[in-house]
């Protein structure tokens, strides 16, 4: 193995160690996590963990196969944020706010 090839090597071997640790630890934050909102925020930091291992397998494999899958994750971790966040926006509004939005009271 030449020079180059062998810091590839140890790059990316780098890269996938980090990207496990990473990952470990935002399972953690996802089971610990004091509030809903750090758990979502852990998930959606979760599918850009995933989505950095796969484009580090498809960069240490030299293959492009990855590359719509990542798409199609990044995606889906764009929307599901969006809606996790929109829930949580919707659950933590005060009580008066919710009842002028909503045109006042039902009896």
């Amino acid at each position: 193995m030449s020079g180059p090839e062998t810091v590839d090597r140890a790059l990316m071997t780098a890269a996938v160690v980090c990207v496990v640790v990473a990952g470990a630890l935002l399972l953690v934050r996802i089971s610990r996590g004091p509030s809903m909102l750090d758990r979502a925020i852990a998930l959606d930091v979760f599918a850009a963990v995933v989505i950095a291992g796969l484009g580090a397998k498809s960069a240490f494999a030299r293959d492009s196969f990855y590359f719509p899958i990542m798409l199609v994750l990044a995606f889906l971790g764009f929307t599901g944020s969006v809606g996790i966040a929109r829930f949580i926006a919707v659950r933590d509004k005060p009580l008066s706010r919710r009842r002028a939005a909503g045109g006042g009271e039902r009896t």
